[in-house]
């Protein structure tokens, strides 16, 4: 599988990663979240990384992948 990495750097706390964890499993997407390196790691095709893009946002984080 394609492993995307999405830096997410307005990703601050705990509370920010649950949050994120809770949609992205909710959307059933294989993913892993870094607080330390503000990062969420995506396994999947290009649809779970929109996806998983959609959910950031929607959750109110400005996502960025590269």
């Amino acid at each position: 599988m394609k492993m995307t990495v999405i830096k997410v750097p307005d990703m601050h706390c705990e509370k920010c990663v649950e949050r994120i964890q809770n949609l992205l499993q909710e959307e059933g997407l294989n993913f892993q979240v870094s607080l330390e390196q503000k990062t969420v790691t995506i396994d999947g095709c290009e649809t779970c990384v929109k996806t998983a893009l959609e959910a950031l946002d929607d959750l109110g984080f400005t996502p960025e992948i590269g």
